[in-house]
């Protein structure tokens, strides 16, 4: 992606809000102007540039960060318990808007507080997670976008056999911290079932997990399906790394966990979601209650193939697949 002047100053300003936090984690910052709470899931150097359409549509509807609204970043960096700890900080900080990425985020912040209103992003199951009572009435202080389509992980699937046309092993990673991952894991599963493939956990809830799962996996698996959540997403590289040495070729679910030699992705375009994000945010500013705005779902999916990774595997990818494909790497 190739960052404007405007979205470049909006990533360094990402860049900065996560480094105030390191130094300042308990800061109290100018709350005169409406103040938006923002929890990321990873951290700025993940989930920056994505992130910075964010601001940059606020600035479109009028809502210039440091003269008509502030944010304030934060990065749990995939760790539930600091999302805890951010959501708790921007009820004290009587923030009057929260914005959350991912499910144990938006949970954090459900468990913080009842009265402020939460606009959560990239969520998969906003119903089956309680968050929401349903999709067009949310009921409650949280509204947001979705991430999830239906049949989309058959669909992952049947891109990744195109490019492995032999597979009949596959193995699932995915944090078993977060119940979201773990509602994902079990559609994969039955995807693969109905694919005739067999498919087997690789579990992890930390950092330290991610090699010795990869490692356990060497002639067991010929490829890797990735869940994404933060922790996954935050570790990307090392989750990328190791499955190209182990020779397990990748598929996750965005571009942002696809970085540092992973094989594809598909799933919705994260960006998307942050600037529609903005869209709901503005209604809630300008006074409209969660409880009346729907719930979005996405309807803009990327597919990203990686020429690098798969000739260090051995690998064709079909002609019609590259023809598909919304960017390719090479």
């Amino acid at each position: 992606m190739h960052f404007g002047q405007l979205e470049r100053r909006a990533f360094i300003s990402l860049l900065g809000g996560a480094a105030a936090y390191q130094t300042s984690a308990h800061a109290q910052p100018s709350i005169k102007l409406p103040t938006i709470g923002f929890i990321g899931s990873g951290s700025a150097s993940t989930q920056g540039q994505a992130v910075a359409r964010f601001p940059l549509r606020l600035r479109e509807l009028g809502w210039v960060e440091g003269r008509t609204v502030a944010i304030e970043y934060r990065w749990a960096e995939g760790r539930n318990e600091r999302a805890a700890q951010i959501a708790a900080e921007f009820v004290r900080l009587k923030a009057d808007i929260i914005v959350t990425v991912g499910t144990p985020a938006t949970a954090a912040a459900k468990q913080a507080t009842s009265v402020i209103p939460i606009i959560c992003l990239v969520v998969s199951d906003p119903v089956g997670s309680g968050f929401v009572a349903s999709l067009s009435r949310p009921g409650g202080n949280i509204t947001g976008l979705s991430n999830q389509a239906a049949d989309i992980a058959t669909k992952r699937l049947e891109l990744l056999r195109d490019i492995v046309p032999n597979l009949r092993r596959l193995a699932i990673m995915a944090n078993i911290g977060n119940p979201v991952v773990l509602q994902e894991m079990h559609e994969v599963q039955a995807a693969a079932g109905t694919l005739g493939l067999v498919a087997s956990p690789s579990q992890i809830r930390q950092t330290q997990d991610i090699e010795t799962a990869i490692e356990a996996l060497k002639g067991r698996a010929e490829a890797l399906y990735v869940c994404t959540d933060g922790l996954t997403i935050s570790n990307r590289v090392r989750v990328n790394t190791f499955a190209l040495v182990a020779r397990l070729p990748t598929i996750h679910g965005n571009r942002d966990s696809f970085e540092g030699g992973g094989l594809m992705s598909y799933g919705a375009n994260v960006a998307d979601l942050f600037a529609r994000g903005a869209d709901l945010v503005d209604k809630v500013l300008r006074g409209t209650k969660p409880a009346d705005i729907p719930v979005e779902l996405p309807t803009k999916f990327d597919l990203v193939v990686n020429l690098i990774t798969a000739k260090a595997l051995g690998l064709d990818v079909p002609p019609t697949l590259l023809a598909r494909a919304d960017e390719v790497i090479e």
